[in-house]
Parts: structure tokens; C-alpha cells; sequence
């Protein structure tokens, strides 16, 4: 009625074959720090010497090569490698800088270049609305990461107090021997 396969019978008996070996993972180690830092202080540096007048006005992309090449660049890698290690805080921090040290160049180089199409009167609102809308988003992860440094100060007071709480009972029976209640 129904044919029997002789290769099923076999298969109970049969050894399983070895799986083919995987092959090794990468290794991701080491700290994003040692790239980000130093990008974000080129960067900073660059940007600082142009706006206190090092260079002519006339001059104000002399800090894109840096801002593009070192800081720009530095963080994005730092961000991935920030990500892919576990680090999702230092990520964020150093993705947060990579966008804005990116539109600042993008901003400065359509203006000097007129990519946007903006007049010469409407530069300076143009600038204005870029240095808000950062401020904001600056200003937004400060208040972060002030509350968590409060949520951590809370928590240790509160991790003394109830310690203090329920040691207190045990000194009185410890050294003054009277019973608990």
C-alpha cells in the first residue's frame, strides 16, 4: 500500500555530520572616546579661531576642511562605534554633535555658495534659525542629563535613608538592649 523509503531506517542509525564551521565573529572593542574627543576639539578649536577673527571675514570657510574631514567625519565613525560596542549614551552624544558639526558645514558652504538660494538680507535670520533650532536640541539633552544626574542623587539618599531606617531598631537592641516592639 504505501512504499517505504530505505533510507528512513538508515537515518536512525546514521552519525550526524559536523556543522560547518562559523565563522569568527569581529571583534569591536576599545573606547569611541579616543576618536571623538579629539575630533570634537579640532572641530571646536577651528570654529573658535574663525569667530574670534584669526582669519579674515572674508575667510569664513578656513574651518570646513577640519569641520568636514576631522570633526564631522570623526564623530560619525565614533557614533557607530559608540553603537556597535554597547555605549548607546556616548552614541547619542556623539551623534548629536556629528548633526550638528555636519549642518554647520552644509550651512556655511550654501551660503558662501548660494545653494540655497537665500539673499544676502536673509543670512543673518538664516543663522538665527540654525542657532536656535541647536539650542534647543543642546539645551533639551542638558536637561536630560541633569535630571538622571538628580534621579541618582534621589536614589542614593533614599538607598541611605531606608538603611538608616532599618539599622536604627537594630543599634537600640544591639547597645541600649531593649526589645524591638
Amino acid at each position: 500500500m504505501t512504499a517505504v523509503d530505505s533510507g528512513a531506517s538508515d537515518s536512525a542509525h546514521a552519525t550526524p555530520e559536523p556543522a560547518a564551521a562559523a565563522a569568527p565573529a569581529p571583534v569591536w572593542g576599545g573606547d569611541p572616546m579616543a576618536v571623538g574627543l579629539p575630533s570634537f576639539i579640532a572641530g571646536s578649536v577651528a570654529l573658535g579661531l574663525v569667530l574670534v577673527g584669526m582669519v579674515p571675514a572674508t575667510a569664513v570657510g578656513a574651518s570646513l576642511p577640519i569641520i568636514l574631514a576631522a570633526t564631522a567625519a570623526g564623530l560619525f565613525i565614533a557614533t557607530i562605534w559608540s553603537a556597535v560596542v554597547g555605549q548607546s549614551a556616548v552614541a547619542c552624544v556623539f551623534g548629536i554633535f556629528a548633526g550638528f558639526w555636519l549642518s554647520y558645514a552644509v550651512l556655511v558652504l550654501g551660503l558662501v555658495h548660494g545653494w540655497f538660494g537665500i539673499t544676502l538680507l536673509a543670512i543673518k535670520s538664516t543663522q538665527e534659525l540654525f542657532l536656535t533650532a541647536w539650542l534647543v536640541i543642546i539645551v533639551s539633552f542638558f536637561v536630560l542629563a541633569v535630571q538622571l544626574f538628580v534621579t541618582l542623587i534621589e536614589f542614593k539618599l533614599t538607598t541611605l535613608a531606608g538603611f538608616v531606617l532599618v539599622a536604627t531598631p537594630i543599634f537600640q537592641v544591639l547597645f541600649q538592649g531593649e526589645p524591638l516592639g
